[in-house]
């Protein structure tokens, strides 16, 4: 539910959603704001037009009527005025009305002098000229008309009010009717502008987003590791200067790629070819200087401690040679697994006894037959024996290895757990992030120690190779702990030994790299390179 929101969100804020809302609020600020300004001058006309024309009826209708009209009218020919008028234009349905002083007539009911507002009549009484308001109503707009009745006397023949007033009340409900469809024809046109620009929107959004998707598909290929990735380039717009961009940009980071693997081939062939040619001399020396030890005894002390400094030396070097052909393998892939189901139990015992560690190492292993797995003997003695070895050589007693099963810890089943703690000063947390890798020692003002810093790092190789993780850790009260987890049960489909390497995590061997005269049977070949850090 929560990754479905997370896709959700992602796409509200992608370039298409914003593309959209982008044209759909360009459309929609200038569909409101054309459709605002031409119904303004629409209903201006419309109201115009309307109220114009029937302030220049009333006032013929009235001009016609009005030299027939006393001076002083009473209340009949007030009556008569006003129906004459509304029967003129009945179809109209005007409501006239009158009033002289305090006389009124009207052809409407009585209380259409309602509409009559203050202002309305205040006007009216101070300019001889048509005064009009629009009044909104229960049942509509109204138009009120107040024409007052004015007479030419004297030389000048200026108009002297006669204090007759005549009001005219029109229905505007035609007019309203237009102001109504206006609107409407507003909204939809709206509307289908929106529609129009979220269509365009979509065809724009399109064609910006193809090569974009290109893109996206094209480093997403490359992440994978498909160097060779090319866009097309179409046009020569901004998202072809990306394109072509991308493309000198790819084009550049495989010739580097190619570059880099041509020369880590040629420095682990570099790795291989020295030490094979180096097994040979470290052989015939490491014979001499057994003869040499052996007669140490019969030489004078100088040339008895010069004996003993080159066959402590060569064996040095022996192991080094040794721990750099072991590497060799892992690098070119050629490493294998020789699977057998063992006592893991038995075979922790072995390792230790085998070295004389039985006495100082403070065991906790389940009964003999009550955990097996299927490993390879040879390198679990080599990761047991690097663990112990490191945590005696820089740690401090007491060392703790136990054993132990854990299960659901993934998908593959119950795991099998050893874990090697010590007393000693812990692991700098500076560290800790490193002490697997090769060559790595935490201290580096030793220039010159027994180990060569790759113990650890051959371990960690031999463990994930079984397809199991092996992590560091400082313990609460003081001192290290080094974890390696392996799987209990492996997929039945792996066959005979040496097969399933590669479900292991173990690369293909590197086109070119030499693995000729390598050999796999060196059972101690990195049992010496134990404790290499701290």
């Amino acid at each position: 539910m929560r990754s479905a929101v997370s896709r959700v969100l992602l796409a509200l804020r992608g370039l298409r959603t914003r593309l959209v809302v982008a044209f759909v609020l360009v459309a929609v600020v200038s569909a409101l704001s054309t459709g605002a300004l031409a119904f303004r001058e629409a209903r201006t006309g419309v109201l115009q037009q309307s109220q114009d024309a029937v302030i220049r009826q009333f006032r013929d209708s009235v001009d016609a009527l009005a030299p027939g009209i006393p001076a002083e009218p009473d209340q009949a020919a007030m009556d008569s005025l006003v129906a004459q008028v509304a029967r003129a234009h009945q179809s109209q349905r005007w409501q006239v009305l009158a009033t002289y002083g305090e006389r009124r007539a009207g052809s409407a009911p009585q209380n259409a002098f309602e509409r009559l507002t203050p202002e309305l009549l205040a006007s009216v009484r101070t300019q001889p000229a048509a005064v009009f308001q629009r009044v909104s109503t229960d049942n509509g707009p109204v138009l009120v008309v107040g024409l007052p009745v004015a007479y030419r006397a004297g030389e000048n023949q200026s108009l002297t009010l006669s204090g007759l007033v005549m009001y005219l009340v029109v229905p505007q409900d035609t007019e309203q009717a237009y102001v109504q469809a206006m609107i409407t024809a507003i909204k939809d046109a709206a509307l289908w502008a929106v529609v129009l620009a979220v269509v365009l929107a979509l065809f724009a959004a399109r064609g910006v987003l193809r090569p974009v998707r290109a893109l996206r598909r094209a480093t997403r290929r490359m992440a994978e590791g498909h160097l060779d990735v090319r866009l097309a380039v179409n046009g020569s717009d901004e998202l072809a200067d990306l394109s072509r961009s991308f493309n000198d940009t790819a084009a550049a980071l495989e010739r580097s790629v190619t570059e880099l693997r041509r020369l880590e081939a040629q420095a682990r062939r570099f790795v291989a070819d020295v030490s094979h040619e180096l097994r040979t001399p470290l052989a015939a020396m490491s014979s001499v200087t057994d003869v040499l030890d052996e007669g140490a005894g019969r030489l004078d002390p100088e040339t008895a401690t010069a004996v003993g400094l080159i066959s402590e030396e060569t064996v040095r070097l022996a192991r080094l040679v040794e721990d750099l052909m072991e590497v060799s393998r892992f690098d070119a892939g050629a490493a294998r697994l020789n699977l057998d189901e063992i006592d893991l139990a038995e075979s922790v015992r072995r390792t230790l006894a085998s070295r004389g560690w039985l006495e100082e190492i403070d065991t906790r292993l389940p009964a003999p037959g009550a955990l097996r797995a299927r490993v390879d003997p040879r390198r679990l003695d080599v990761v047991v024996a690097n663990l112990v070895g490191n945590a005696l050589r820089h740690g401090a007693p007491p060392v703790v290895l136990s054993l132990s099963a854990v299960g659901g810890r993934s998908a593959g089943g119950a795991w099998a757990v050893i874990e090697v703690r010590d007393a000693g000063p812990g692991i700098p947390e500076a560290a800790l992030p490193h002490i697997f890798e090769r060559f790595y020692k935490a201290d580096t003002s030793r220039s010159r120690s027994e180990s060569s810093g790759l113990g650890l790092a051959i371990t960690a190789e031999n463990v994930r190779l079984h397809g199991g993780r092996i992590t560091a850790r400082n313990a609460g009260g003081g001192g290290s702990v080094l974890t390696v987890e392996l799987p209990l049960r492996r997929d039945s489909a792996a066959g005979p030994a040496g097969a399933g390497d590669r479900a292991a995590g173990v690369r293909p061997a590197d086109a070119g790299v030499r693995t000729a005269g390598v050999r796999a049977d060196s059972a101690d070949s990195a049992a010496f390179g134990a404790g290499d850090v701290r």
